[in-house]
C-alpha cells in the first residue's frame, strides 16, 4: 500500500504519462489540443503534490523565464490565406456544406484577428494570472513583506502584458512588494537575441534532409480535401492540399486560445491530427532541439540566458535578501533553454526520428505560458549551503545531477555543471 501511494506522488509530481509509458499517441488521443504544440494552451497543473524540502530549508528567492500567454496567430495571411481559397471556391460553387461552415468559421476569425495579430489573447492573460497565483500560494515566503521584484520583457506587446499580468495579481496579493519593470532592447542578448543570431541563414542539410525522409508519407490531405469540396479537379487545379490542410490545423489548433465555442479539430481525424503533430514535433526537435543532426548546438543559443540566471542567483544570495526576478518571452526561448538545462527528457539526443517522440514532446515543453521557475532555499543554520528546485511549467524536474534528495539540488553543484558546460561551448 506505502509503494502503491509513493508511487502516485510521483506521478503527480513528475508528469502521470511519463511514469505511466503512455505513448504520444495516447497522449494526443485523451485530448487534441497537444497536437497544437506550440499553440496548446497552457495546462495548468492540477492536485501537483510538491516533494517537501530538507528539514530547515525555506523559499527565499525566484528565478523564471516564461513565455507570453495565449496570442492571435503571427500574420495576416495566417488567417487570409485560406479565407481566400474557400471563397473563391464558394464562389465556384464547389464547397460541401461542411466546407461552407469551414469558410464561415474562417471568416469570422480572420475578422476577429483584423489589427490583433500575435496580440494576448484574454486566455493568454489568464494563465499568467493563475502563474502568479500559484506562484504566490506555493511560495509564501518569497513574496511577503516588501520583497522585490524584478521583472524584464521582450519589448514585444504580449510579452510585456504577460508580465503586467503576472505582476499585477502578485500585487494584488500582497500590495507592500516592490516591483520594477523594464522591456527594453538593452536585455535583448540574453532574452531573446541571440537565437536569432544564431539561427538567422542557418542551413542543415542533415537535418533537412532527415525531416524530408520523416513527413514525406506522414500528411494524407485527400480525405479533408473530400469532406469540403465537391469537385476534386477543382481541388487539384487549384488547391495545394497540404498547405491549405496546415493552415487549417493551425486555425483549429490556435482557437484554443480564445473563450469562443467554436471547434475546428472535428474537421481532421484523430490520425491526422497525431501525424501532423508528429511532424511538428520533430521539426522543432530539429530547429531548437539538442539534435545531433545540428550538432546539438542549438541549446545555447541560450547560454547567455543561463549565465543571466546564474548571476541573478548568486546576486541575492551574497544579498540575504528575498524576492524574484521575472523575465518574459517566447518559445523559442523556452525549448532550447530547456534543453540546455536537460530538464527530464528536454536534452534527449537521437538522430533516429523515430526515437523522438517516445521520449520528446514539444507539448510538455512549450505551450503558451511555458515556463521554467528555478526555486532557490536556504537554511538559515547552515547558511553556506544553498538548494534549488527546477520546475518545468509548475512540474518538479529532474536535472542531470545528483540530487540531495528529491527534486532539491545543491546550487553549488548545479552552477558547478552548468558553467563546465558552458564552457565547453
Amino acid at each position: 500500500m506505502k509503494k502503491t501511494f509513493r508511487l502516485l506522488l510521483a506521478c503527480l509530481a513528475f508528469g502521470f504519462s511519463t511514469l505511466t509509458g503512455q505513448t504520444a499517441r495516447e497522449d494526443i488521443y485523451a485530448d487534441l489540443h497537444r497536437s497544437a504544440s506550440n499553440y496548446y494552451a497552457y495546462p495548468a497543473p492540477e492536485r501537483v503534490k510538491y516533494t517537501a524540502a530538507p528539514s530547515g530549508y525555506k523559499p527565499f528567492y525566484i528565478s523564471t523565464y516564461a513565455r507570453h500567454g495565449s496570442r492571435f496567430l503571427i500574420s495576416q495571411n495566417e488567417y487570409d490565406s485560406p479565407l481566400r481559397k474557400l471563397l473563391k471556391a464558394d464562389s465556384a460553387g464547389v464547397l460541401t456544406p461542411l466546407g461552407r461552415e469551414v469558410l464561415a468559421v474562417t471568416d469570422t476569425l480572420a475578422r476577429m484577428a483584423k489589427g490583433r495579430y500575435g496580440e494576448l489573447t484574454d486566455v493568454g492573460a489568464m494563465q499568467h494570472r493563475g502563474i502568479a497565483e500559484r506562484m504566490y500560494r506555493n511560495f509564501p515566503e518569497i513574496f511577503s513583506k516588501k520583497a522585490h521584484i524584478e521583472a524584464r520583457s521582450t519589448p514585444v506587446v504580449r510579452c510585456i502584458l504577460s508580465m503586467m499580468n503576472e505582476l499585477w495579481t502578485l500585487k494584488e496579493k500582497n500590495p507592500q512588494l516592490t516591483l520594477r519593470t523594464d522591456a527594453s532592447r538593452h536585455d535583448m542578448y540574453y532574452m531573446n537575441d541571440e537565437f536569432n543570431k544564431v539561427t538567422k541563414n542557418r542551413k542543415e542539410p542533415a537535418a533537412g534532409k532527415s525531416y524530408n525522409e520523416f513527413a514525406k508519407d506522414l500528411v494524407h490531405p485527400d480525405r479533408l480535401m473530400g469532406s469540403l469540396f465537391t469537385d476534386t479537379a477543382y481541388v487539384n487545379k487549384h488547391i495545394n492540399k497540404k498547405r491549405l490542410m496546415g493552415q487549417l490545423f493551425d486555425l483549429a489548433s490556435n482557437l484554443q486560445s480564445h473563450s469562443l465555442p467554436i471547434d475546428l479539430y472535428k474537421i481532421f481525424t484523430r490520425e491526422e491530427c497525431y501525424d501532423l503533430w508528429l511532424c511538428d514535433n520533430y521539426s522543432w526537435y530539429l530547429n531548437y532541439g539538442p539534435s545531433p543532426l545540428t550538432n546539438g548546438k542549438l541549446p545555447y543559443t541560450q547560454a547567455n540566458l543561463l549565465r543571466n540566471f546564474i548571476a541573478t542567483a548568486d546576486t541575492c544570495i551574497a544579498s540575504g535578501n528575498k524576492g524574484a526576478t521575472l523575465r518574459f518571452g517566447h518559445e523559442v526561448c523556452v525549448l532550447p533553454f530547456a534543453s540546455l538545462l536537460e530538464l527530464d527528457d528536454c536534452g534527449y539526443a537521437t538522430t533516429d526520428a523515430a526515437a523522438v517522440a517516445p521520449r520528446w514532446r514539444n507539448y510538455r515543453i512549450f505551450p503558451m505560458a511555458s515556463n521554467v521557475q528555478m526555486v532557490f532555499y536556504r537554511n538559515r543554520k547552515q547558511p553556506q549551503r544553498i538548494l534549488v528546485k527546477v520546475m518545468l511549467n509548475e512540474h518538479e524536474a529532474r536535472l542531470p545531477l545528483t540530487a540531495v534528495t528529491g527534486p532539491y539540488y545543491d546550487w553549488a553543484d548545479v552552477k558547478k555543471y552548468y558553467l563546465a558546460k558552458l564552457a565547453r561551448q
